[in-house]
């Protein structure tokens, strides 16, 4: 069976209210889908930034914080993550798109500037926690939601796009913190969420459509169409597993990278002004990288290309390694950024594409539910590599192996969609 090809026909009926058809956008349709990228950007955001303090948070608060400590904090909000990416996407699917999304950011931006006031470190952990599971819910719902608002032709490009506001937000949060952090302490950093909840969440009550992806009809069919269940059973079960291991590795890479870079670039000499400009050049790479895996992904597909990018952020993570020159330093970190967020824009493009619309919602859940676990892994596997006195070099090798798995499995993904394939043409 073709998976692809069989999941289309639903996925054109998925949402006949936004008048989307294969020659353009209606307006109405583009400024939904600019409203979900603004609180993806949110969302990015409030993902670094815990990055772009921990330093402070270690030397400043009185919290008796240490490394392995503070990576332990900085996977609370990936807890959340997973916690809210599998029953969000699942929620997306059965109570409609909209209503999660709303609901996601105004959890996510509520508990995030409650962090500002927090008096000690469990209190900020169970905030970032319970942040996290509004960031974990919104950026499946909002792909769900996307890939039923654009044309089916420009689907892997638009989803690959919206990702860009992950690591544009990680951008904001490092371009604020140069001059914030010195000037008024740490809070300040987590008041920024303000924004979200007054300006961006009324945007979405009024621009965002209500969509409820179809359920088949008859007898238990019906009961069977949507759930985790679906995902789990011919003919996506190996599928599923691929995808979200890949997702889990990805993101291990990622999500380690955009928690610990400052930190490590601190302790390998720089002052926090210059540590902070190579998070920049991390995620500056990561919004280039959405912009060409965008492009590349339409012309070479999504998962030939992804396997690309994660081979290249593995190189590049290597590169880091052998102490090259800082101008070496800030290219090969556009690279690594390049690759591992480019990896997996990828991986939702190709997951959006790869399910039909009534599990589109939960199969994204499921990917990057599963895959954060490599979120909640990578802050406290760079803490506890340091702890060990195992040097910077020991996280870089780790987020390098990491980079480099992710490529495997989705070589394996391909190899499977492609048997599939072939198995569908031949039954015709």
């Amino acid at each position: 069976m073709n998976h692809t090809t069989s999941a289309a026909a639903p996925q054109r009926m998925a949402a006949p209210t936004s008048g989307a058809g294969l020659s353009g956008f209606p307006r109405r349709s583009v400024l939904a889908v600019l409203v979900c990228w603004l609180l993806v950007v949110f969302d990015g955001y409030d993902l670094i930034v815990y990055g772009t303090v921990q330093g402070s948070l270690i030397s400043d608060t009185g919290w008796g914080l240490t490394k392995a400590t503070a990576g332990t904090i900085g996977s609370m909000a990936f807890v959340g993550m997973m916690i809210g990416a599998v029953f969000a996407g699942r929620m997306s699917d059965t109570w409609g798109r909209r209503r999660t999304i709303i609901g996601c950011a105004i959890v996510f931006s509520a508990f995030t500037i409650l962090c500002a006031f927090a008096p000690n470190a469990p209190v900020f952990g169970g905030l970032r926690l319970l942040a996290g599971i509004g960031l974990g819910g919104l950026v499946p719902s909002a792909n769900a939601l996307v890939a039923e608002l654009v044309p089916e032709k420009w689907r892997s490009t638009i989803a690959t796009l919206m990702m860009s506001g992950v690591p544009i937000g990680g951008s904001l949060a490092a371009l604020v913190g140069i001059p914030l952090i010195p000037a008024f302490g740490w809070p300040i950093m987590f008041l920024v969420a303000v924004v979200a909840l007054v300006v961006v969440i009324p945007l979405g009550f009024r621009y965002l459509p209500e969509t409820l992806a179809p359920k088949t009809t008859g007898g238990s069919t019906a009961k069977e169409s949507v759930g985790f269940g679906s995902l789990l059973r011919a003919p996506y079960l190996g599928t599923s597993l691929l995808f979200a291991i890949g997702t889990l590795v990805t993101l291990f890479a990622w999500y380690g990278l955009g928690t610990w870079l400052p930190n490590l670039m601190q302790l390998a000499g720089y002052n926090l002004g210059s540590a902070l400009t190579f998070a920049l050049a991390l995620n500056l790479g990561a919004v280039a990288g959405s912009v060409l895996t965008a492009w590349a992904g339409t012309r070479f597909g999504p998962i030939p290309t992804a396997i690309a990018a994660a081979a290249v952020a593995a190189v590049a993570l290597v590169v880091l390694v052998s102490g090259p020159p800082v101008a070496v330093v800030y290219f090969m970190l556009v690279l690594a950024g390049v690759g591992t967020h480019g990896t997996q824009c990828l991986i939702i493009a190709a997951v959006a594409s790869h399910y039909p619309a009534h599990l589109r919602g939960t199969a994204l859940g499921w990917a990057l539910g599963v895959g954060r676990i490599g979120a909640v892994a990578a802050p406290q596997a760079g803490g506890l590599l340091l702890a060990a006195g195992l040097g910077v070099n020991s996280n870089f090798l780790a987020f390098a192996g990491a980079a480099a798995a992710a490529a495997v499995l989705l070589a394996a993904v391909g190899i499977k969609i492609k048997k599939s394939t072939a198995v569908g043409v031949s039954n015709v």
